[in-house]
């Protein structure tokens, strides 16, 4: 019987290579909030590994674009509810937009896997224990930042409920995303291996993981002065009314309402934009007489405000410490068509069916001075700037505690939510500071030094979060040197297994 090209037992082969690639790929964000399976990650990107040895680099690229297919299909599928939902864009036209987004992100690791297998890299005998992690660690890094980055489900991130989280406050989330990828060469290598080779990989795995923990029960800051009570304010405003002129005093009243209760608390800290107006318009008629209120209690507040200069007509996404009359922290890394529209000269037509913004937010500076809030600096950030490690840093070490103010609402009940807390345990834990983190609709939470949750809110409904808060002095390795270290041994690595691809093949 003659068999047809798309029969033959090699096609077939590779259909079931195209298929584990992408399975693979889906169970990735598993690893991650709210599921939190942290090896699966590990064990996803080992079989990768293992698929990328002994092929050709056009099937190198199909796979790797495949598995990066799974892992955003799955992981960023709740971007199309901001545009549908809030966007009033048809279905197909929001699954689409998604859909773009994430065949987009999948070239990252289909390029990664390419270069890999067309250096002939992947058949080398190094490959699993040093350039498959340093090229993952590179398109990852490179993904962070290229056309203003968007760094979501970073290997790292899945590993803050591990041992390897012990890593980040000297190397950060990108020498936690290595060592897990190390851990994924090292099972490759397993898998590929003999007995007496599998007895090493064993033991180099056990080492990785128990240098995690060691390295875990190490602190790199020290307290500095009297622990604080801070209370996080989550008003839970539906984004269709948040808004609304008619509804502007009643968010107001609420806000006042729920911080009322918590007088005794030394901070208190309202979500983004949760005055719903420009500065300007409520200074006199709602922000002092609030300021002198709680002063006369000792409380200090931190809220969200957007701020326009009239002077130059440009707005910002802000945040403000009532204690500091005319004193703004002004977010620096907008979100492209969310706060502005990239090339709108040539965009804004073109992309009229998603919810772009009629104007675009003004970026701050990037060396801004800190706020000061219950008598300490304090690192401030709007929502997405948290899944900056780079950028959180720059307020550090001055900052005794860091604050993140968000509206997730955008994301309604999707993994975004979580996603986007764990974010923010990695940035407490490469700093080892606390993570005071207010949002609209949740999740709200304190964060210790350590990265862990001390008290959270549920979604969708209006509460208070109220915990003690220790300000911490000091600078971990990270904090120093960023994410360079990493990013540059990285290449380093990549770069001289690309020169040395001469050994024997495992």
């Amino acid at each position: 019987m003659r068999h047809t090209p798309l029969s033959t037992p090699e096609f077939m082969h590779k259909v079931w290579k195209g298929l584990t690639a992408l399975l693979c790929g889906a169970l990735v964000p598993l690893g991650f909030a709210p599921f939190s399976w942290y090896p699966l990650p590990v064990l996803a990107l080992a079989v990768l590994a293992v698929l990328l040895r002994s092929c050709q680099s056009r099937d190198a690229l199909l796979w790797g674009w495949l598995f990066g297919i799974g892992q955003f299909g799955v992981g960023v599928s709740w971007v199309y509810i901001s545009i549908f939902r809030y966007g009033d864009a048809s279905l197909l036209l929001s699954v689409a937009a998604m859909l773009l987004l994430v065949m987009f992100l999948a070239c990252y690791p289909a390029v990664m896997a390419w270069a890999l297998v067309r250096t002939g890299i992947s058949s080398r005998g190094w490959y699993f224990l040093a350039a498959f992690p340093a090229a993952w660690t590179l398109s990852e890094w490179l993904r962070s930042w290229v056309l203003t980055g968007f760094p979501w489900l970073n290997l790292g991130y899945s590993q803050v409920e591990s041992p390897l989280l012990g890593y980040a406050p000297v190397v950060g989330v990108y020498g936690v995303g290595w060592a897990a990828a190390v851990s994924a060469g090292l099972l490759g290598l397993f898998a590929a291996g003999d007995r007496q080779l599998r007895v090493a990989t064993a033991a180099g795995l056990a080492l990785l993981w128990l240098a995690g923990l060691g390295l875990d029960s190490h602190h790199w800051t020290r307290p500095t002065g009297p622990a604080l009570t801070a209370t996080l304010v989550q008003g839970n405003i539906p984004q269709e009314l948040k808004w609304k002129p008619e509804q502007q005093q009643v968010t107001l009243a609420h806000y006042v309402e729920l911080t009322r209760k918590h007088l005794d608390s030394d901070l208190v800290v309202w979500p983004e934009t949760a005055i719903p107006a420009f500065y300007d318009q409520v200074e006199s008629s709602f922000i002092s007489p609030l300021r002198e209120e709680l002063e006369g209690h000792g409380v200090a507040l931190v809220t969200g405000i957007p701020v326009l200069d009239r002077s130059e007509w440009d707005y910002f996404n802000s945040v403000i410490s009532l204690g500091q009359p005319g004193r703004f922290y002004y977010k620096v890394h907008l979100v492209p068509f969310g706060e502005y529209l990239p090339l709108r000269n040539w965009l804004a037509t073109v992309l009229s069916f998603l919810p772009v913004p009629q104007a675009d937010f003004s970026a701050g500076d990037s060396r801004q001075p800190l706020l000061q809030a219950a008598g300490y600096p304090i690192g401030s950030s709007i929502c997405y700037e948290i899944a900056f490690g780079e950028e959180i840093i720059s307020a550090l070490p001055e900052a005794a505690f860091l604050v993140n103010i968000s509206n997730d609402a955008w994301f309604g009940d999707s993994l975004a939510p979580h996603q986007h807390l764990e974010m923010a345990r990695m940035r407490a834990r490469e700093t080892e500071r606390y993570v005071l983190r207010a949002t609209n609709t949740g999740i709200s939470a304190i964060i210790d030094a350590n990265g862990a949750l001390l008290v959270r809110s549920r979604q969708f409904e209006s509460a208070t979060v109220s915990g003690d808060v220790q300000p911490r002095a000091g600078a971990t390795p990270y904090v120093l040197w960023g994410n360079w270290p990493v990013v540059l041994a990285s290449l380093a690595v990549f770069l001289l297994a690309g020169r040395l691809r001469t050994d024997p093949p495992i």
